[in-house]
């Protein structure tokens, strides 16, 4: 029973959309930073080197060369201060953990692009569930429109 609740509470508090994205791919996170009373979006973007763990407690490292300098960041996927998640390119990797990266340089550090289907499959479904979106939107919209037109017919036809 304790672990079901715990399940429970946990999905109540993952997000609803997650953009996909896998070990390799190029990743630019977008991350609200609280200076203060003030609130701004700091932009990082990098090779993303692990996913670890599941569920809400899921977190994702990301790396990149900063003047010469590995620097990785660490993020909750489902953390309110990470707003956006866009896949700039797929990479081509055959391992879970990229961490031989950390000790590579120059265009050794480099990953392969994936080309093709499987690099776009991402973006696709992100494009696809939003023209879905917009459709059930202009639907709904027209819906009590249409809901009228068919009843004042009826409405004139009662009066004749």
């Amino acid at each position: 029973m304790n672990r079901e609740a715990i399940r429970e509470l946990e999905k109540a508090q993952q997000k609803k959309k997650v953009p996909q994205f896998k070990v390799g791919d190029t990743v630019r996170v977008s991350n609200k930073i609280k200076e203060g009373n003030r609130e701004r979006t700091q932009v990082f973007e990098g090779v993303v080197i692990k996913r670890q763990g599941g569920g809400a407690k899921e977190t994702f490292t990301v790396r990149k060369r900063s003047s010469g300098i590995g620097v990785e960041k660490t993020w909750p996927l489902h953390s309110p201060n990470v707003e956006d998640i866009q896949v700039i390119r797929s990479g081509k990797v055959r391992r879970a953990k990229l961490n031989y990266l950390r000790a590579l340089s120059g265009k050794k550090a480099k990953v392969k692009e994936r080309i093709g289907i499987y690099g776009k499959a991402a973006q696709a479904e992100e494009i696809v569930e939003e023209v879905v979106e917009e459709v059930i939107e202009e639907t709904a919209a027209e819906a009590p429109a249409a809901e009228e037109a068919v009843e004042a017919p009826a409405e004139e036809k009662a009066a004749e």
